[in-house]
């Protein structure tokens, strides 16, 4: 799953630069022939009329378009800059959702189809004991005394989704004005057994699965743009932009961001300004305070003590799409020759952008044009949000800063840099990674103890005074850069000291090189079902 994770990410742009390279080479001079792309684009419309995915045939269009034509010569006439053609009801040869009436087959029965419609091969581990406990489990969610209505449905995406280790059911319960989406994980046992894990049901449970800092899914869609409107009947708080890049259709999502904030800054009035918190040596980071996300900058030069390039920090960010984000790495868009209004951008902005990064901008005076940058959602930066919690807020945020760390590197990797800055809280307090410029595979890493002094020179030195090899680590020295505040320290120490031992990354990384495979779940280990505790209970591993 994970090789196949990282071969997906490629796969567009593999395919984009497959058309572009026919064109030139069938085509050489009508290509660039920007008179002919109306026409062009007036005959592809009429080849979208029975298309079952055309807003991704739209976005793969502008990607080759763009691609031949240089971008002072496409014009809105050229590509589509609005959707041609409408996928509100489209729908494919099978329906995209299925319905079940527990009202005629009876709950248990319901589930045992629902279950058994999405034809996995492997045998079940204990199928009556799953519905069992899957029965119990929704029967919390709809407590006496309410009633089964006329109208009682369970709706399913004919699709699973799969991700890591499991794939999901994804569906909603409709009682009357009542509607619960669920979601539902089968794994494997040691066996190759199937077994149900759990039950997510509510609004929030499936925003969880579905965060923006976790890894796509594979689902196997038709039509997406049905899966997409059954998605936003169950998570109406997630843009549509957001929905397309979890099923990976990343380059689907990006082209719904970019008309999102086209349509923003139309509808808005303020400026672009530098975003809040501390300037980071690597990134300009930029903002526009009545949109939820910021735009990062690679600056042309950096901040002493940083030894890197430009071409090392973009690698960076293609590596967090090819690995697990475990829940702890924000996605980005990607964006080149990202053109904005001139207008919006505070006087204070632009003149940073020409002191720190002026390679990374075109101003023509009507717009300027962000040669590359990335897109990220918005979150309060940690220290920001320690700086302003309250004693009670500390200790929570302390304690998912460590277990964001161990998270990550469960996932192989090592964050780098663990300033506070470099993380940020979410809505709902998680805490994630975002400052990609220092990250390395855990396994890359020699991590070492501080090696003991010789002589009292030594000791009382202000300098490094032993060898260090460029992926050496030494996590003893974390403490002074992160444990200053005197109640952040103690919680940290009480939590995660022994993220300040080597042996603590020493031991996930001759795991990894052994071959494991970390569970990673997506939910709290308290709602898995009473066959996890009961293993748990006897002390089986998993």
């Amino acid at each position: 799953m994970r090789a196949l994770a990282r071969e997906r990410i490629q796969m567009y742009d593999r395919r984009v630069q497959e058309a572009v390279d026919s064109l030139l080479e069938n085509f050489p001079e009508a290509a660039k022939d920007e008179s002919l792309w109306p026409g062009i684009k007036l005959a592809y419309i009429g080849l979208l009329h029975e298309h079952h995915q055309p807003e991704c045939a739209e976005t793969f269009y502008n990607s080759v378009a763009c691609a031949v034509l240089h971008r002072r010569h496409y014009h809105n006439e050229f590509i589509f800059w609005r959707p041609a053609v409408a996928t509100e009801h489209l729908e494919g040869e099978s329906p995209s959702y299925r319905c079940y009436d527990p009202l005629q087959d009876g709950l248990r029965n319901t589930l045992r189809k629902i279950v058994g419609a999405v034809d996995l091969k492997n045998a079940w581990e204990d199928l009556p004991r799953d519905l069992r406990s899957l029965v119990r489990a929704l029967r919390a969610h709809f407590p006496r005394p309410a009633r089964a209505q006329p109208d009682l449905q369970i709706q399913v995406l004919a699709s699973l989704f799969f991700r890591n280790k499991a794939a999901y059911i994804i569906g909603r319960v409709v009682n009357a004005h009542r509607e619960v989406p669920f979601a539902v994980p089968i794994l494997q046992s040691e066996r190759g057994e199937l077994y149900l894990d759990t039950l997510l049901a509510g609004e929030d449970q499936l925003l969880i699965l579905f965060s923006f800092a976790r890894a796509y899914f594979f689902v196997d869609m038709e039509v997406p743009a049905a899966y997409i409107s059954f998605l936003r009947w169950v998570l109406p708080k997630k843009p549509r932009t957001e929905l397309y890049m979890s099923v990976g259709l990343g380059k689907q999502g990006k082209t719904l961001f970019y008309r999102d904030l086209l349509q923003h800054l139309h509808h808005s009035q303020d400026a672009f300004v530098e975003a809040p918190g501390i300037r980071g040596q690597v990134m300009l980071v930029f903002t526009l305070p009545s949109y939820p996300y910021v735009f990062k900058v690679i600056k042309d030069a950096f901040g002493p003590g940083k030894n890197t390039d430009r071409a090392t920090v973009r690698s960076k960010f293609t590596m967090v799409k090819h690995v697990d984000r475990v829940g702890r790495m924000a996605d980005t868009h990607e964006f080149t020759d990202l053109t904005l209004p001139r207008g919006r951008f505070s006087n204070e902005l632009l003149a940073l952008l020409n002191r720190l990064a002026p390679s990374m901008i075109e101003d023509d005076g009507a717009t300027i044009t962000v040669r590359h940058c990335y897109a990220e959602r918005r979150m309060v930066p940690l220290n920001i949000y320690l700086d302003r919690a309250t004693p009670g807020e500390v200790e929570p945020a302390v304690i998912e800063y460590g277990n964001a760390i161990r998270d990550l590197a469960i996932a192989n990797i090592f964050p780098g840099d663990m300033l506070w800055r470099n993380f940020g809280v979410t809505r709902d307090g998680r805490v994630v990674f975002y400052d990609y410029d220092e990250i390395e595979y855990l396994t890359d890493c020699n991590f070492r103890r501080v090696p003991e002094a010789h002589t009292e020179e030594e000791e009382m030195s202000g300098e490094v005074w032993y060898a260090v090899g460029p992926k050496d680590v030494f996590p003893e020295t974390f403490a002074p850069f992160l444990l200053g505040n005197p109640s952040v320290r103690e919680v940290f120490l009480k939590h995660h000291a022994d993220l300040l031992d080597p042996a603590f990354w020493q031991h996930h990384k001759e795991r990894i090189l052994a071959g494991h495979v970390h569970d990673v779940f997506p939910y709290d280990a308290s709602r898995r079902f009473v066959r996890q505790r009961r293993r748990e209970a006897l002390g089986v591993a998993t």
